[in-house]
């Protein structure tokens, strides 16, 4: 066994783990990329990934690596720059116990990101969210799981990993109804709801009558949701509600969707970005700019409280001494 397979698990262990408390999703996003490049190499290279080295793992390599996920997998630019993100970080503690491959190091690491371009928001109106709620059959018991977890998905704008990772502990009711949750960064939020989706979760949870550690949206094995899951079901319901609002069916519906549904009305209400940050569980407030440009309304109404062009300026006078008398009170 070459340097490269204790490096990795070293670097998981230590780095990861001990040192970052990095949280589950972030682990299997690396172990992911690992998984990618590791088996990329050796069909390269010709050598299983337990007899790869380091210096295997050069910067064309790691290039040829990220054309082929653009390419051949189709990955997007972001996802190319996160897989790339989780190389460097592994060359940069690899730097620390290898001094000898710092030259190769330095190469990798000088690879850049690609720049990418950032697209407008794509978030459902009002008649696309009655749409997409009234597809569930709440006759069936997967049925009134899937309306509530939609309804709860645009209520509270939590990411998807949030909803499956939901127990039914987390939701409280009554005066002040909200459900709280560990977000990205391993920060806890609680979020509040509204009266019609605090009702739709009290029935749910009176079927339910599980245990409060079990998940709030189990499949029918009484396991967590998964991504896919959930993907799934956004999909099948988007094309039963296209059938009713045909809007839907130029739009390709994401569970990140609902969330981006939820933030775009809470900007149309009126909520200011720092706590739409907060409620979204931002890092910083400048990321909530994305839905201001994503609403078109909100920049009609900034438009409409400007003068048109060649029209005189001036303040409004009354025409009538009685008049002048009121708008002087």
């Amino acid at each position: 066994m070459t340097p490269l397979a204790p490096t990795l698990e070293a670097y998981f262990i230590q780095r990861l783990i001990g040192q970052r408390q990095a949280s589950a999703h972030t682990v299997a996003a690396y172990r992911d990329t690992f998984k990618l490049l590791l088996a990329f190499a050796a069909q390269r290279t010709g050598r299983p990934p337990s007899r790869l080295a380091l210096e295997d793992l050069d910067a064309p390599l790691v290039g040829a690596f990220l054309d082929h996920l653009e390419a051949e997998r189709a990955n997007s630019a972001r996802t190319r720059n996160a897989r790339l993100a989780a190389v460097h970080s592994l060359f940069r503690f690899a730097a620390l116990r290898h001094p000898e491959h710092a030259a190769l190091i330095a190469r990798v690491l000088a690879i850049p990101p690609k720049r990418t371009d950032r697209a407008i928001v794509q978030f459902l109106s009002a008649e696309e969210v009655d749409a997409l709620l009234a597809s569930p059959d709440r006759s069936r018991w997967v049925g009134r799981r899937d309306y509530a977890f939609l309804l709860l998905a645009l209520d509270t704008g939590l990411r998807v990993s949030e909803l499956v990772g939901l127990r039914s502990q987390d939701v409280h009711l009554g005066t002040g109804a909200h459900v709280r949750c560990f977000g990205k960064g391993r920060k806890e939020r609680a979020t509040p709801i509204t009266a019609q989706t605090a009702t739709v979760l009290r029935a749910w949870l009176k079927e339910q009558g599980g245990r409060p550690d079990e998940p709030l949206f189990p499949t029918t094995r009484r396991g967590p949701l998964s991504r896919d899951a959930v993907a799934h079901l956004l999909a099948k319901y988007a094309v039963m509600a296209a059938e009713t609002c045909p809007s839907l069916r130029g739009k390709k519906l994401a569970p990140h969707t609902l969330r981006h549904t939820c933030a775009v009305e809470l900007r149309r209400a009126g909520v200011d970005q720092a706590t739409i940050a907060l409620w979204l569980g931002h890092e910083s407030v400048r990321t909530t700019d994305i839905y201001t440009h994503a609403d078109l309304s909100i920049k009609e109404r900034a438009l409409a409280r400007t003068t048109p062009r060649n029209v005189a300026g001036g303040r409004y006078k009354p025409s009538d001494s009685l008049l002048a008398f009121l708008e002087g009170l």
